[in-house]
């Protein structure tokens, strides 16, 4: 398994980074992303600690641990300036909160998350076709969620990311040690969400390519 959207105590999760690794590579996970919610205020206090420690803590558990960033709630205007400065900053992997349904996120945040070329648009809700493909010209990666609520449109994500071709990532969006699900499970929140086994299985290849952009490690 493979989850590149989790949270620590530096956001909403209850766990600081050593322990949510740790319970990762017990669970048997092989690449974990933290990705806290960030915007411009804290950015600067959450990249760089996770940066200093990701590599150590990863080698010395036996799996991949990536410093990320969620950008969360953003003006729309404001998306492209944050994903770059928060790469300036050192995150390896960009995740964008999109338009769950089950949040007021603002309208045209997940065009603007697309068009400024973040690695995941997490749980975008109520995904329009035009903004499925350009996540597809893009190589945005849409996510299927396993997490209660943002889930409620894993069908309607899945079903408009086929037919544009775009990339498909299942992510836990894990806060809570309970969240760090099985492989099976997520298998079976992905066939619920209307995909096939090989469908599935495209998915954690795709999940497995962004760890090698981010940290180079081939899973």
């Amino acid at each position: 398994m493979i989850d590149l959207h989790t949270h620590t105590v530096f956001s909403d999760g209850e766990l600081i980074p050593f322990e949510l690794a740790r319970r990762a590579a017990v669970a048997g996970y092989r690449a974990l992303a933290i990705t806290d919610h960030g915007d411009f205020s804290n950015m600067d206090l959450i990249i760089p600690r996770l940066s200093r420690i990701a590599h150590d803590l990863g080698k010395s558990l036996g799996l991949a641990v990536i410093p990320g960033i969620e950008l969360t709630h953003i003006p729309p205007a404001m998306i492209a300036e944050a994903a770059a400065e928060a790469r300036s900053l050192g995150a390896k992997l960009v995740v964008l909160h999109g338009e769950t349904i089950v949040e007021p996120v603002a309208p045209g945040t997940n065009r603007a998350a697309i068009e400024a070329g973040v690695d995941i648009l997490s749980h975008p809700g109520l995904l329009t076709a035009e903004e499925a493909a350009l996540a597809a010209q893009g190589g945005v990666c849409l996510e299927i969620t396993t997490r209660k609520g943002h889930s409620l449109t894993n069908g309607h994500v899945a079903k408009l990311a086929l037919a544009a071709g775009a990339k498909l990532v299942i992510n836990n969006d894990a806060h809570a040690p309970g969240d760090l699900l099985s492989l099976e499970m997520a298998r079976k929140i992905a066939l619920g969400a209307g995909l096939s086994e090989d469908q599935f299985e495209q998915c954690r290849r795709n999940s497995a390519e962004l760890v090698f952009k981010a940290v180079g490690i081939k899973l």
